[in-house]
């Protein structure tokens, strides 16, 4: 098995906050792969107490994740004035998601953002939160 079949990753952008997602969606001119607005149930019953509009979800795992978070945020880096307009309307936080999951025997993949994405949510106030898995060989004492 080489190196590229264990390890995976994958990034995504979101809004969280008090919204209505239709109009996020209706703003920027694009559709969420996954989103709830405050209210909505969740499976279990109960009733979520924030709006999440998610988008530019890539789980093309690459080495250099950098390449995987511009590939997320493509669509979005025009409408950085968009984006701005909607943080001041609404009560949101932007945070672009990369979450990696790599096992210790396999590559270690490079999470650092280039100019372009930590420029983009510089721009936007967009938060950078990286969810690790780290999974260890059997064979580990």
């Amino acid at each position: 098995m080489n190196n590229q079949e264990l390890n995976s990753c994958y990034t995504y952008f979101k809004i969280t906050g008090n919204f209505n997602t239709a109009e996020i969606s209706k703003m920027l001119g694009l559709t969420s792969k996954k989103q709830w607005n405050i209210g909505d149930l969740r499976s279990n019953g109960t009733k979520f107490d924030f709006s999440l509009w998610e988008y530019g979800r890539c789980e093309d795992y690459e080495v250099l994740t950098s390449s995987q978070m511009m590939k997320t945020i493509k669509d979005l880096v025009p409408k950085i004035n968009i984006l701005n307009k909607i943080k001041k309307l609404y009560d949101v936080t932007f945070t672009l998601e990369i979450v990696p999951s790599i096992h210790e025997e396999d590559k270690t993949p490079c999470l650092a953002p280039n100019r372009e994405v930590i420029k983009f949510c510089y721009e936007t106030e967009t938060d950078i939160d990286i969810d690790l898995y780290v999974y260890y060989s059997e064979n580990v004492v």
